[in-house]
């Protein structure tokens, strides 16, 4: 027997960040909308923990007990006093280190696969838990859909979207490590006050009527890491610059990057953004995708 869990990517619509904390995390206000772009975490009964990847960037993916999916896995059985016998098997196709949380995705699909392989029946509130111990970003990967989050982003309040919206995703050439952009934006704002992160009311208000113009508006200047990622990674700009010259309504960096996204006005729209990104050279891929979409989902077993 096995299960497979499917889960989806991310996008921030906001991502106001707060000055370091004394732990070195930062206070945000993360307006997450889960992205149609999913990996697959197949948990199977095995001697020990292993892990297996494949997929786009599979090579970049760590296999041993740093893997999130694997300490996903042994925080499970550690809790429930089981043995983290598994094999756990990633099929990529989340872009990697691409500020589109696919390791922690990953690690929402191997916990909620192994819970449902060992039959340990945790509460969604203990899932949740493990999420937040896990890192920020992984409670999400676990309820998908809309939610903004606070704190260091793990504390979830869900929110109302009334409409589908149409995303490109330029994967850059490169990856962006998300500590390194959180120190560039500590040293950028060294000697500035920085404010108190707050979800903005005209934000929350576009995603639940599905105001793709409204939502447009908004985004540019909405994430608070974005000067950080380009100074780091300056080359994206380029690619921001071609998108929006395509027809996209707005452009973003996303998350941490180096994965930048456009937001456009239907699915049309964005399979042209999507040509003229790939044809421009200024990014290795190019990726069509709706939102919202579903968090971690157990799929149908397939029978021989």
């Amino acid at each position: 027997m096995s299960v497979t869990v499917r889960v989806p990517a991310k996008v921030n619509v906001q991502l106001a960040v707060g000055g370091a904390r004394p732990d070195g995390f930062h206070d945000l206000a993360n307006v997450f909308l889960a992205v149609g772009l999913y990996d697959e975490v197949t948990a199977t009964p095995a001697d020990e923990l292993t892990v297996t990847c494949e997929g786009p960037g599979a090579d970049q993916v760590p296999l041993d007990a740093t893997n999130l999916a694997a300490r996903a896995a042994l925080a499970l059985a550690a809790r429930h006093g089981v043995e983290a016998a598994v094999h756990l098997h990633i099929a990529k196709d989340i872009p990697v280190a691409g500020g589109m949380a696919g390791g922690s995705a990953d690690a929402a699909g191997a916990l909620l696969a192994c819970d449902t392989l060992w039959g340990t029946n945790a509460s969604r509130a203990e899932l949740l838990d493990i999420c937040a111990e896990l890192g920020s970003d992984v409670p999400f990967g676990l309820v998908g859909g809309a939610a903004l989050g606070t704190g260091r982003g793990e504390r979830l309040q869900p929110l109302d979207v009334g409409g589908t919206f149409h995303w490109v995703f330029a994967v850059a050439d490169g990856g962006l490590s998300t500590p390194a952009v959180y120190r560039e934006f500590d040293r950028l704002h060294a000697h500035d006050v920085v404010p108190e992160p707050v979800a903005s009311q005209v934000l929350l208000d576009a995603l639940a009527k599905g105001d793709v113009d409204a939502l447009a508006a908004f985004l540019p200047g909405s994430n608070g890491l974005q000067p950080a990622a380009l100074s780091l990674f300056p080359r994206l700009a380029d690619t921001l610059a071609v998108g929006r010259a395509a027809g996209a309504l707005a452009a973003l960096v996303s998350g941490s990057g180096p994965t930048t996204a456009f937001l456009t006005r239907d699915a049309d729209s964005a399979r042209t953004v999507a040509e003229r990104l790939l044809a421009s050279g200024t990014c290795e891929a190019a990726r069509v995708a709706a939102s919202p979409a579903p968090g971690a989902t157990v799929l149908p077993a397939v029978r021989p």
